[in-house]
């Protein structure tokens, strides 16, 4: 086996790995919602995004720690962020019972704005951060802790809304025949299984970058990226197969959240210095793509745009589209 069918056989058994998880962690997130009684949204906002996350907290800190490339870590995550955002197009595109954006509930908009607050917060972070501009303390850059506080401002904000939707009675659905501690259980076995293939890709993403002469930027923000978003797209596609579509949406704008919490893991994992001063600035133009991806996004939600060219897509999915892959295509042309 040639060096390169190794390497991207190796990326399609991270990517098996990690997307096999994916429908056992909307169904036991599903029973979960209905056990407690906690919202839809707030399950796949807390849980379902942080289990799907992991990999993007695993590849980004063994990355910085282990192999050393600082590249890969911020790609991975800001790279996550726009394909999260681009999944939308698949569940508009497979949506049959109308667009998915006239659908979803104008709660999401809450968490897209924080979105809109912390990727473009990191974005601006990776401009000033190349010229030294942000104070340190120790290795540390002034930015990490205001994700942090960001991250824990946009859960506290979003825990409230939900509750108080709750105490309202959404989401009152009959209980399930599974138990509360059996769903647990079956949720925290696909939750390792997607950790354990987390922490092999940014091993292999070096390898396809070496073995193809490609940018370590490209391959971060593109294939492993891609890789470690896979479980939110298998993810978001199984909730809205069992009629729980907000929980696969609150999942896809809850990861986008967390990956700027890993952004700040990131960084305190990083030794050598400033994890923001090591990457490539041109990062800043994923993370500024993820934010206009999130405006229209909030902009749809607003408008409930029905409208679908060829009965599949509409002008949001369009527009989503577009700016994902002129994203990637910029990252591929100006990476280092």
């Amino acid at each position: 086996m040639t060096v390169i069918a190794e390497a991207w056989t190796k990326f399609a058994i991270c990517v098996a790995l990690i997307g096999v998880a994916g429908p056992a962690l909307s169904y036991h997130g599903d029973i979960i919602a209905r056990r407690t009684g906690l919202t839809r949204s707030w399950v796949g906002l807390l849980l379902l995004a942080t289990a799907t996350s992991l990999p993007e907290l695993l590849t980004g800190v063994t990355a910085v720690t282990a192999v050393g490339a600082p590249n890969i870590a911020i790609g991975d995550a800001l790279g996550s962020c726009i394909f999260n955002l681009a999944i939308l197009v698949f569940l508009d595109a497979l949506s049959r019972e109308g667009s998915v954006f006239t659908r979803m509930d104008q709660g999401h908009i809450l968490t897209a704005g924080f979105g809109v607050i912390l990727i473009g917060f990191a974005g601006a972070s990776l401009l000033l951060g190349v010229n030294q501009f942000w104070p340190k303390f120790f290795h540390i850059g002034i930015y990490t802790p205001v994700l942090i506080a960001l991250y824990l401002l946009a859960m506290r904000a979003t825990f409230g809304y939900e509750s108080r939707r709750s105490a309202a009675g959404a989401d009152s659905a009959p209980k399930p025949d599974i138990g509360l501690a059996r769903a647990i259980g079956g949720y925290l076995l696909a939750a390792g299984i997607v950790a354990a293939a987390g922490v092999w890709l940014p091993f292999v993403g070096l390898e396809i970058s070496e073995a193809m002469s490609w940018r370590t930027t490209f391959v971060g923000t593109l294939f492993v990226a891609a890789a470690t978003s896979i479980p939110e797209f298998v993810v978001s596609m199984a909730a809205m197969r069992l009629g729980a579509l907000d929980m696969g949406i609150a999942n896809l704008l809850g990861s986008n959240l967390f990956n700027m919490l890993v952004l700040a893991v990131d960084d305190i994992a990083y030794e050598p210095g400033s994890l923001f001063a090591a990457a490539s600035p041109t990062h800043a133009v994923t993370a500024f793509a993820a934010v206009i991806m999130s405006g229209i996004l909030i902009v749809a939600l607003i408008d409930r745009p029905s409208v679908r060219f060829f009965g599949v897509v509409g002008w949001t999915s369009l527009s989503l589209s577009i700016v994902y892959f002129l994203s990637t295509y910029l990252a591929y042309l100006h990476g280092h």
